[in-house]
């Protein structure tokens, strides 16, 4: 993955989300509203927090750095398919919140 590849990241997550969408349609009859990926988003970042326990042995935990991985990704992902749901432009929002913190904490 090339260091320029944000773009590339966006429209890759946006088409898996369609697939997605598209295995909702067939295995339950309509998509997911955006509270349901907003559920799934937050029980996936729970188990960020719980596989980080888990690495930090307070939790007991096997194969959790691996997990971890994925799950950061994948959260990366819910937030990329939140924002464009919610008609946020995810790039935007990043440069706005690293301009804007950048700012207070000179």
């Amino acid at each position: 993955m090339s260091k320029n590849s944000f773009d590339d990241i966006v429209n890759r997550s946006l088409a898996l989300r369609k697939k997605y969408h598209e295995l909702e349609v067939q295995y339950h009859g309509s998509e997911w509203t955006i509270e349901e990926d907003a559920l799934a988003y937050l029980t996936d970042a729970g188990l960020v927090g719980r596989n980080i326990m888990s690495e930090q042995k307070r939790w007991p935990k096997s194969g959790s750095n691996e997990e971890l991985e994925h799950k950061l990704g994948e959260n990366i992902w819910w937030l990329i398919v939140l924002a464009d749901r919610s008609g946020i432009d995810i790039k935007e929002a990043v440069e706005g919140f690293l301009d804007k913190t950048e700012k207070l904490i000179k």
